[in-house]
């Protein structure tokens, strides 16, 4: 499993961007005499977006690319103007992907079709400038918002793989021989328990250019739900499977007995594969002759569809996909809806390495020199729906600062006098 390509299970670190800084510019201009506050607002922080795509069969991509950020919003500026927004950082992923907090081992979101995308965590929002701090009694505020801080998380992203049919049964059952019978998939296939140690999926061709998917799940046994054989590491992705193709081979001692704990493995992982089709196919059927087959027939039961197939050979491969297609049909040709469990935090830490370093630390300059104050929400609500928020309506107690719109008079000449900033001082001196 190691070095397998096929990798269903990793956790990354991702942190969203953190909001730029309000500006808390104040107007100057030559015939301007204090103009007042013009500061614009910070740009938003990039989100965190997970987006499935049909282009990705595993998530070994994300395996060494474990940390990834978003873009932080860029402060506000003068003249009203606002900051860029952050960059979005997407993160591509297979359909059926389903994301879990790595801390607490709860389930967050999934994603299903393809180009569907969802926001996994947001970027923080741009601190507001000084200008939206004006009021009549507060002309000139020197202070600006600061942005809202990016969000931080550590998750676990979790592939089931999407298949309308998925093959179920114990170690050397004959599945990975069926799929490689009925498809172009080849499988790996040995006399030996647990050669497949990875799912494997073919699309098994059917009448008039059509198709459907199958899966090859690995092999399960009694207790593979408490973590017996490969455990419950595969069951998962019988989940998204919308029939359950149960093969049983016909010398197994006692072949209802053999399904029933099949069955009782999948109701102890999850009791809502209980409702899915089911379909049971009896392999290596080439042993027997017709008595034997009624005779077997006569024990099954009488709830579940069931077929004689034999890989080797070929007998029944035709009636078993006539079988399938029309209970695919019957189906509502959506994604499986099922309910995901949480996983089990205390077994997170053996699925990974604790000395994973995720740690980062943010080096950005803050050339800001002004005042600011912390994100508050309750004043950033009343801002955008154009109240003054009590804690800014101190009034103000700098009479030279108080704000002068200027207007110009044609009937009667008016003497503006204006500071000069130290570069025309300096161009008078030396005229």
């Amino acid at each position: 499993m190691a070095n397998s390509n096929f990798v269903d299970y990793v956790k990354i670190h991702i942190r969203s961007g953190r909001g730029g800084g309000g500006s808390a510019h104040l107007h100057r201009e030559k015939f301007t005499p204090k103009g007042g506050p013009d500061g614009g607002d910070g740009g938003r922080g990039g989100h965190i977006i997970i987006r499935a795509s049909k282009d990705y069969w595993t998530l070994l991509h994300l395996k060494y690319d474990r940390h990834i950020f978003a873009g932080n919003g860029m402060s506000g500026s003068h003249s009203r103007s606002f900051g860029a927004d952050g960059a979005d950082k997407v993160i591509e992923v297979p359909c059926g992907t389903v994301v879990y907090d790595a801390q607490t081992g709860e389930y967050i979101m999934d994603v299903t079709e393809d180009g569907e995308q969802k926001i996994l965590l947001k970027g923080g929002r741009g601190g507001l400038g000084n200008w939206h701090f004006r009021s009549a009694t507060n002309r000139t505020p020197r202070f600006a918002q600061s942005g809202e801080p990016g969000q931080e998380r550590t998750v676990i992203l979790e592939l089931k793989v999407l298949a309308d049919v998925g093959l179920v049964g114990k170690p050397n059952a004959g599945k990975s021989t069926l799929l490689s019978s009925i498809s172009a998939a080849k499988p790996k296939i040995a006399d030996y328990p647990f050669t497949t140690l990875v799912p494997n999926l073919g699309i098994v061709a059917y009448r008039d250019g059509k198709s459907f998917c199958m899966a090859d799940i690995p092999g399960i046994i009694e207790g593979a739900s408490e973590g017996k054989g490969l455990g419950y590491r595969f069951l998962r992705h019988i989940e998204r499977n919308a029939i359950l193709c149960f093969l049983v081979p016909v010398d197994t001692n006692d072949i209802v007995e053999e399904y029933n704990t099949l069955l009782k493995e999948l109701e102890a992982y999850n009791p809502e594969l209980l409702e899915k089709q089911r379909i049971l196919c009896l392999s290596k059927s080439d042993m027997l002759d017709d008595e034997l087959k009624e005779l077997i027939s006569e024990q099954l039961p009488k709830d579940i569809k069931y077929c004689f197939i034999s890989s080797v050979v070929g007998t029944g491969l035709t009636q078993l996909k006539d079988m399938l297609w029309e209970m695919i049909q019957n189906n509502t040709h959506e994604v499986e809806s099922i309910t995901h469990r949480n996983l089990d935090a205390d077994k997170i830490r053996y699925d990974f390495d604790d000395d994973d370093d995720f740690s980062y630390v943010d080096e950005s300059p803050n050339d800001d020199n002004y005042d600011e104050y912390e994100f508050d929400e309750e004043v950033y609500e009343d801002v955008m729906n154009g109240k003054i928020p009590s804690k800014f309506k101190e009034e103000d107690t700098e009479e030279d600062e108080e704000l002068v719109d200027y207007v110009e008079d044609e009937d009667e000449e008016e003497i503006v006098d204006y500071i000069e900033d130290d570069d025309n001082e300096e161009e008078n001196k030396s005229k």
